[in-house]
């Protein structure tokens, strides 16, 4: 049993918080709840930044959690615009920006991301973006807008997921679009080489140019205005604005000045986790982007689980509520697949499981490549690892399924059609 005297504090006001408050009351929590949210907006999901709502698809009200009614009415205090700076463990508070200082019982950090800056000169010009935030979305919208009518050029630094979705939308507007990664493909650390082309081919097809194998240098412009990226090849490419989508980085400092265990930024960063979502100290959770758990379908190293920290939509979704229902003192084992889904142009996707460079021999494909119909398994002595379904759907229980049961599989099965997937369990 809760006390129904306690306070519960959430630390975050994106996903993850929005919905480890809902399992709070859901689950019969009636002590105080309180969410802190750096941002002046109510929480809100991030896959329209860079989809449907760049794309200019979705309204604003649509990308919130809930409507900023559901707070009050579920009894739970928000405070919107105000930044926790400071974390007492030995004292159980958290002091805000303005100063408020919040006692707490129990704590959940879902501080998140941040984008990672370029570190060049000339990032101090109106025209360099980064895709964060949802200020960071209505802004580019208007920017891509903007460039679409006047054939402006857009350079985007990093071929990852945020790099290709914003690449599809400008296209979509009209902009020209420029793409340096340095990988020689891309994606190269998600889906390897054997994928990476694909992404070439479709982005290619509509217009965007790649240069790959080098890294932007400089930013130039002049009275404040970009002119173009410079690359350490010494190319220059003309561009009017540039999106930095070199990855994001955990938002940790909270954490580390408190003194909690973190995890090498080598190895992915975030705060360390065990398998209930609880922190080296144990009144105080981690869920989402910052959190690092163990991921025991990975090869265990020493005897230990790998530690693995996902920046996707469905681990903050599901994180979030695993963490409160931990903080309620119920049993909890998170153990979910990482899953990501994507849409660009006419192509959408969905990858369930973590199959990084070097830890699989064998990549099986079954459909149709060329057409954009098919679903790769990336495998590893048999055993899968992850799987990307390309238009075609309805497919990710049982590839979760596979994933999960560590068997060894016949890759001619796999790469069969005819054969269902759910035969092979």
């Amino acid at each position: 049993m809760v006390d129904a005297h306690q306070t519960f504090v959430i630390v975050g006001g994106g996903l993850a918080g929005a919905k480890a408050a809902e399992t709070l009351r859901a689950e019969g929590f009636t002590g105080r709840v309180i969410l802190i949210c750096d941002e002046r907006d109510h929480p809100y999901e991030r896959p329209p930044l860079s989809k449907g709502y760049l794309l200019g698809k979705e309204e604003r009200e649509s990308v919130f959690v809930h409507e900023p009614a559901w707070y009050a009415g579920a009894d739970i205090e928000l405070h919107l615009g105000q930044p926790a700076v400071h974390l007492d463990r030995a004292a159980r508070t958290v002091r805000l920006g303005d100063g408020t200082l919040i006692v707490y019982d129990k704590l959940l950090l879902a501080t998140g991301a941040e984008p990672r800056r370029l570190e060049i000169p000339g990032t101090g010009l109106a025209g360099v973006h980064h895709l964060r935030r949802i200020a960071h979305a209505e802004r580019l919208r208007g920017v891509l807008h903007s460039l679409g009518r006047d054939n402006g050029h857009l350079v985007i630094a990093g071929a990852g997921w945020i790099g290709l979705e914003v690449a599809a939308a400008a296209r979509s507007y009209g902009a020209e679009v420029t793409v340096v990664e340095p990988e020689p493909t891309p994606l190269h650390s998600v889906v390897g080489p054997e994928l990476g082309s694909l992404f070439t081919d479709l982005h290619s097809e509509h217009g965007v140019r790649f240069h790959f194998g080098a890294r932007l240098t400089e930013i130039a412009g002049q009275d404040g205005v970009v002119l173009a990226a410079r690359t350490d090849d010494g190319e220059e490419h003309p561009a009017h604005d540039v999106l930095a989508a070199i990855g994001a980085a955990p938002r940790t400092a909270l954490a580390e000045q408190a003194g909690l265990t973190l995890v090498d930024p080598a190895y992915g960063g975030g705060v360390a986790v065990d398998a209930a979502l609880r922190t080296s100290d144990p009144n105080i959770y981690a869920a989402g982007d910052v959190a690092a758990f163990p991921y025991s379908l990975l090869a265990p190293e020493n005897g230990e689980p790998a530690v693995l920290r996902v920046e996707h939509w469905a681990n903050a979704l599901n994180g979030g509520p695993a963490a409160a229902r931990a903080m309620l003192g119920q049993e909890v084992t998170y153990d979910r697949i990482p899953y990501f889904f994507s849409d660009q142009y006419d192509v959408g996707l969905e990858y369930s499981g973590y199959a990084p460079p070097g830890s699989y021999d064998q990549v099986v494909c079954r459909g149709d490549v060329g057409k954009r119909e098919f679903i790769a398994f990336w495998l590893s002595e048999g055993r899968l690892l992850a799987g990307m379904n390309v238009n075609v759907w309805d497919v990710t229980d049982p590839i979760q399924k596979l994933i999960r049961s560590g068997q060894v599989l016949d890759p001619n099965a796999l790469a069969d059609p005819e054969v269902a997937l759910d035969s092979l369990f």
